[in-house]
Parts: C-alpha cells; sequence; structure tokens
C-alpha cells in the first residue's frame, strides 16, 4: 500500500494552496484531485475579480487557476484521481487504471462546495432540457464554447447570481429576469440596480418559482408574485446559490482536517487560498 504524509483531497484554490505550503515547509502532500485539471470553480468563472487576495493580482477565474496550477508544478499533484471513501487513515481512491488503497498520515478535506439544483428546491413542472445551475452554465460557456439557451430566468440573488448575469454577456445570452423569493436581494444592495441598469436584468423580488414548462426546451416558468400567478416566456432557467458542502466523505476522526468552502460561511476563492495556507502551516506543527 502507497503510504503518504499528508494527503490533500481536492485541487482547487484551497487544496492547493495547502499543498504547496507544506512543500515550503518541507513535508511531502500528495494533492488528488478528481477532474483531469486542477484549479477548482475558477477554472470556469471567465469574469475578473480573482486573485487579489492570493496574489496581489486582478484576473479572471481561469487565468487566476492558470496560475494556481503554475505554483503546484513541483507538487505530487494527481488528477482524474476520485477518493471514494475514508476509513481511519485508509483511502479509496479510484484512477483510471483502477481502485487501490492509500494510507496517510494527515488527511486534509478541501472539496469545496456547489449550489444546489433542481430537486431539493421542490420546484415543480415538465422537466425539459435548459435547466441548470451558474456553474454548469460556466462550464458550457467557458469550457465547452458552448450556448445553452437564449433568454434564461436566473433563481436566486446571491452574489453568484450576478455571476450568471456577467457569464451570459460573454455569450451574448440575455436573462429575462432575476427571481429572489425574499423581500430583499442576498448580495449587497447595489446589485439590483447594478442588473438592471448597467446589464437590462430586471430583479423581481418576492417572487417565488412554482414551475418549469416545456417539452424538449423550456418554453417557459411559472412563478407567483404578490400571491398572484403570472406564466413568464423564457427558454432556460438558472438556479443559483443555496450552497451544499462537498462533505460526503467527512467522517468524524481527529486526522481528517476540513479547509476552504467545504465547512463554514461561504469564502471567496482568495479566501479559499489564504485558508488553505494557514492550516497546512498548523498542521505541519503537529506533524514536528
Amino acid at each position: 500500500m502507497e503510504r503518504r504524509d499528508v494527503v490533500i483531497i481536492g485541487g482547487g484554490p484551497a487544496g492547493l494552496s495547502a499543498g504547496r505550503r507544506f512543500s515550503e515547509l518541507g513535508i511531502a502532500a500528495t494533492v488528488l484531485e478528481r477532474e483531469q485539471q486542477a484549479g477548482g470553480i475558477p477554472r470556469h468563472c471567465g469574469h475578473l475579480g480573482f486573485g487579489w487576495q492570493s496574489h496581489r493580482r486582478i484576473w479572471t477565474g481561469p487565468r487566476f487557476a492558470q496560475q494556481l496550477r503554475a505554483d503546484s508544478e513541483k507538487l505530487d499533484l494527481r488528477t482524474g484521481h476520485t477518493v471514494l471513501g475514508i476509513d481511519g487513515d485508509i483511502l479509496r481512491v479510484q484512477n483510471a487504471q483502477g481502485i487501490h488503497d492509500m494510507s496517510a498520515g494527515r488527511i486534509l478535506l478541501a472539496t469545496g462546495t456547489r449550489e444546489s439544483p433542481r430537486a431539493p428546491r421542490f420546484v415543480g413542472g415538465a422537466r425539459p432540457r435548459g435547466v441548470m445551475t451558474t456553474g454548469a452554465l460556466q462550464a458550457n460557456v467557458y469550457l465547452q464554447n458552448f450556448k445553452p439557451f437564449e433568454r434564461p430566468v436566473i433563481i436566486g440573488s446571491e452574489l453568484v447570481a450576478f455571476s450568471a448575469i456577467l457569464t451570459c454577456r460573454h455569450f451574448g445570452i440575455r436573462p429575462v429576469a432575476m427571481i429572489e423569493a425574499q423581500d430583499s436581494i442576498s448580495a449587497p444592495r447595489t446589485g439590483d440596480l447594478v442588473a438592471r441598469l448597467l446589464y437590462g436584468v430586471p430583479v423581481w423580488t418576492k417572487t417565488k418559482l412554482v414551475a418549469i414548462e416545456g417539452r424538449a426546451q423550456v418554453e417557459a416558468v411559472e412563478i407567483e408574485r404578490e400571491g398572484r400567478h403570472e406564466r413568464v416566456a423564457c427558454d432556460g432557467v438558472i438556479f443559483t446559490g443555496q450552497w451544499v458542502p462537498e462533505a460526503a466523505l467527512l467522517v468524524n476522526r481527529p486526522k481528517v482536517t476540513l479547509a476552504g468552502n467545504v465547512h463554514g460561511a461561504l469564502k471567496t476563492s482568495g479566501a479559499c487560498w489564504r485558508e488553505g495556507r494557514a492550516i497546512a502551516e498548523k498542521m505541519a506543527g503537529e506533524l514536528a
């Protein structure tokens, strides 16, 4: 069985920064990333706003992810490796060659978070194409160069919802509206003004998505606003926010440490990068 001092699960900002800090401190760490390319969510966030907290630069997400990979060139970074489970200090890992076990002195879980898709939100109606999260939209646009719709509605008003607007603009997609069930948006108050005045996307608060209509592709949504039901024509639905930690591997054992958005309040990629380094330093002190 392969044995490693430290195994980091997740090759996003937190995992890669932790791996590099371990290396700087003279500790061999192995980073396991299930995707074929490391970098995490920033890989498919094509807008600006990344890099300042970590490198004092203002980059797009892909440029930030590229720098993270460049910073990790000397690490034992293994992409295409999925951890299926953890039993004590043993990890069951699957890659293209099959399934094998790996022993770790310490385990750092940095698997991040994801947006809630349609099912947990209990939205009724049909199940046509064109329904996705912001992450799926960004992957379609930035990684696959695919335009999934022309006139979607955006559900939710966290900061990621405004990221969805920027992704849509990149491909000439014009959202019909942003829908928020609460009395005000979740993002800072000026966000609705920016959406409406700068990007031409109206923001409807106190509005609930009831059902999705369509056969092959989304054709409309049914909403409830001020006690009245309305039908809004559109060809897509983007579910944003309502973050769920990717904690399926989490076990209550002292050798598993958490970093990044797999725990606590949602953090920016730069904050995750900083936390990864800080936790690596703490773990290194415990290993000394």
